[in-house]
């Protein structure tokens, strides 16, 4: 018995999978099903977060639809996939958050932006629609500790909201072999993850629209991932600016944090732009139609987050920094507040599935729940 319907089809489609095996040179999913005799919930899950959706399985299957066994890989996974992301969240409160993502991350998104404008208006109306130029021009709006206290609370509240779901990922999918993690097993995933090494369909290209692979999804992927590291590393380095070098943003043009940014800012919204368009031109058949609204609202708020602190970029010496800035750092606090409960948990619960592929591949056998 499974605890969820979800995972009884995708029970009865691993084995179904386990007793053809010709899709086992696509990705690692299925070399790491057939590990497997019987299908834990763990398992599942397991399978499921290691599984990156590229649909090739899908137009190589005998048994897809519309064949009575009716399998599909993609669909079922993506269902699974978003199962397990409630299934640990922490605190399990909020995991209902993730059956109603797109419009919980849409209000707070919406909410955030508000306050920060009425905050900001209320502060110092005057200030608020004029011109600032210069060294802590920025925090005329708003305090520096101010800001710094809020966004620090917010980030910090959001690691371990994450820290934790992951560690009940990795207990609940690890019931039975307990593999020690090793830095060899995690270079190694890190290395699969850093190029998407399960997203090229067995090396002919993911499919999206269609039975013709390509590999856009693939490259809006990175965009999107190095953009996000690019920008993270711009706060980093504004920071040591700040707490360090007693330098005050807005920092020049040719500064090492704008010039991160500004690379990280377009790779955002051209990466998550393309992530976007891909997703809704996606044929119906690979994609869960429950999830769907999770995957858009993700990729949609990374591109108002990139977009927002470009245009602040550009900006910021005119009146509309006010305003300009009160919507960036709206996206900003929206998006550390709903990432533990929305789809960027999907990069962390497959980071975790292919550090167990790599030390499952590297031991013979069967693995521990057969």
């Amino acid at each position: 018995m499974h605890g969820t319907n979800a995972l009884a089809e995708a029970d009865r489609m691993m084995t179904v999978c386990n007793s053809c095996r010709y899709c086992e040179g696509l990705c690692a999913v299925f070399p790491a099903m057939e590990k497997r005799r019987i299908f834990a919930d763990g398992d599942l899950d397991y399978l499921a977060n290691l599984c990156h959706g590229c649909g090739a399985c899908y137009y190589d299957c005998q048994f897809s639809p519309p064949h009575e066994f009716n399998v599909d890989v993609p669909r079922t996974f993506a269902r699974v996939r978003a199962e397990s992301y409630a299934r640990y969240a922490w605190p399990g409160a909020l995991s209902s958050l993730f059956a109603r993502n797109g419009r919980a991350v849409s209000i707070a998104a919406a909410v955030s932006m508000i306050l920060f404008l009425a905050g900001f208006a209320l502060f110092d109306g005057r200030s608020f629609l004029s011109s600032h130029e210069g060294a802590g021009a920025f925090y005329v709006l708003m305090p520096h500790v101010a800001m710094a206290w809020l966004f620090g609370a917010a980030f910090v509240g959001a690691l371990a909201a994450l820290w934790v779901g992951l560690a009940k990922f990795w207990r609940y999918t690890d019931e039975r072999s307990k593999m020690p993690v090793t830095a060899g097993l995690l270079l190694q995933a890190a290395r699969d993850a850093a190029r998407l090494r399960y997203l090229d369909g067995g090396g002919s290209g993911c499919m999206n629209e269609g039975e013709r692979p390509d590999d856009r999804r693939v490259l809006f992927h990175h965009f999107t991932f190095y953009g996000f590291l690019l920008c993270f590393a711009a706060t980093c380095v504004a920071t040591l600016y700040h707490y360090g070098l007693g330098r005050e943003a807005p920092y020049a043009w040719d500064s090492l944090p704008v010039l991160l940014g500004s690379v990280g800012g377009v790779g955002l919204v051209f990466g998550a732009g393309g992530l976007l368009v891909a997703k809704l031109r996606r044929t119906p058949e690979l994609q869960e139609q429950e999830t769907r609204s999770m995957d858009l609202v993700f990729v949609a708020m990374l591109m108002l987050t990139g977009g927002s602190g470009l245009t602040l970029l550009v900006f910021r010496a005119t009146p509309a920094m006010g305003p300009l800035l009160a919507i960036h750092l709206g996206a900003v606090l929206a998006l550390f507040v709903t990432m533990p409960y929305g789809k960027f948990v999907h990069g962390l619960f497959r980071f975790a599935a292919l550090v167990r592929y790599a030390g499952e591949a590297a031991t013979p056998g069967e693995a521990g729940s057969s």
